[in-house]
């Protein structure tokens, strides 16, 4: 889907769109919601108000204006229970990514013009060049929504980053089971290069979650034997992650664990998982059978085999590349057969 696509759809679902929404919508399209970032203050306090207003209904949780953005409807995520903070740190996280777009926004209102000659959108090509006209003479600058958009349309939705969408179905699983008392916990399994660490990490950002990593569990030497590597999922401290995690993972409060440093093959620094309502546990056997149900969720990342070779020559080097492709994703490969890691879970990404 290109931005061409995207404007035709929007044409299609909201028809009483004017000039001012076609211009706002090539803003959006091209700089998110970058305007924001000169203050937050006033835009949490924008957000609470129109939030606590607005109806919960529809089924439309998001509308792509763009292969990249999308607007989050309030009315939607206010229906299915999802906490307003964070959709709130959707929208400062995806302002933060934004970046300068005045040649894609150019290029957006040629897009526009092109598709008003061609007869594909509800706007004369005088109206909109008179509109174009009046606009550009005051510099570029985010608009409001015309007076009949927003008689008709009713608009209430923020401006999100679409790196952030695939991650809704486990927001909504997530907002689903209560965390008063206790921390709720997720695990992130899934294969090498596939993004659990950036899923996490974005995670982490969007709901105030505490992160524990797999990979700070590598075996040490002594433990390193031929016996230990022929079992399923046997190249991971799942012993001490079962002492130093998994009796700390449903209380909110704090705590430490050590981490496992491969480049020195020993215990290295102290990792500090904050006091959160979730607990996220990202990596490779994060869901070995060894470890029990600590968790609420279960995720799979997926990645087929030529991109996740792609990105571990990017991330890791050739020579890594070599090492991951004859031993650790063969390793990998039969955890998740014998183990049926895929089969069992919830989430898929």
């Amino acid at each position: 889907m290109n931005f061409r696509d995207c404007l035709q759809l929007q044409a299609a679902i909201h028809p009483s769109m004017q000039v001012q929404d076609l211009i706002k919508l090539c803003y959006q399209a091209a700089f998110g919601a970058a305007h924001i970032r000169s203050d937050v203050s006033a835009a949490k306090s924008a957000f609470r108000e129109e939030f606590l207003s607005v109806p919960a209904g529809g089924s439309r949780l998001y509308e792509w204006i763009s292969p990249d953005v999308c607007r989050v409807n309030l009315s939607v995520w206010k229906k299915n229970h999802l906490p307003p903070k964070w959709l709130f740190n959707l929208f400062i996280l995806s302002a933060s990514k934004a970046s300068d777009g005045n040649k894609t926004f150019q290029q957006n209102l040629q897009e526009v013009q092109s598709l008003i000659a061609a007869g594909a959108l509800p706007v004369s090509e005088e109206d909109w060049d008179k509109g174009l006209r009046a606009y550009e003479a005051g510099g570029v600058h985010p608009v409001h929504h015309s007076s009949c958009y927003r008689k008709e349309e009713k608009p209430a939705y923020r401006v999100v980053s679409g790196c952030f969408v695939r991650l809704f179905p486990l927001l909504q699983k997530m907002a689903s089971i209560p965390v008063h008392e206790q921390a709720g916990v997720v695990a992130i399994d899934g294969r090498a290069a596939s993004g659990k660490t950036t899923a996490a990490r974005r995670l982490a950002e969007i709901t105030g979650a505490g992160v524990v990593h797999m990979d700070d569990f590598f075996l040490p030497p002594e433990l390193r034997t031929t016996e230990r590597f022929s079992q399923p999922g046997g190249n991971v401290h799942y012993e001490r992650f079962l002492t130093e995690i998994v009796p700390h993972l449903r209380s909110p409060q704090p705590f430490s664990y050590r981490r496992f440093d491969c480049s020195k093959m020993d215990y290295g620094e102290l990792c500090h998982v904050k006091s959160a309502e979730w607990h996220i546990v990202e990596g490779s056997y994060s869901e070995h059978p060894s470890l029990g149900d600590y968790m609420d969720i279960r995720v799979f990342m997926n990645i087929d085999s030529k991109n996740q070779m792609e990105r571990i020559r990017k991330r890791n080097g050739d020579k890594a590349a070599e090492l991951f492709a004859s031993r650790w994703i063969p390793l990998e490969e039969t955890y998740f057969r014998a183990c049926q890691i895929q089969e069992k879970a919830e989430i898929f990404l």
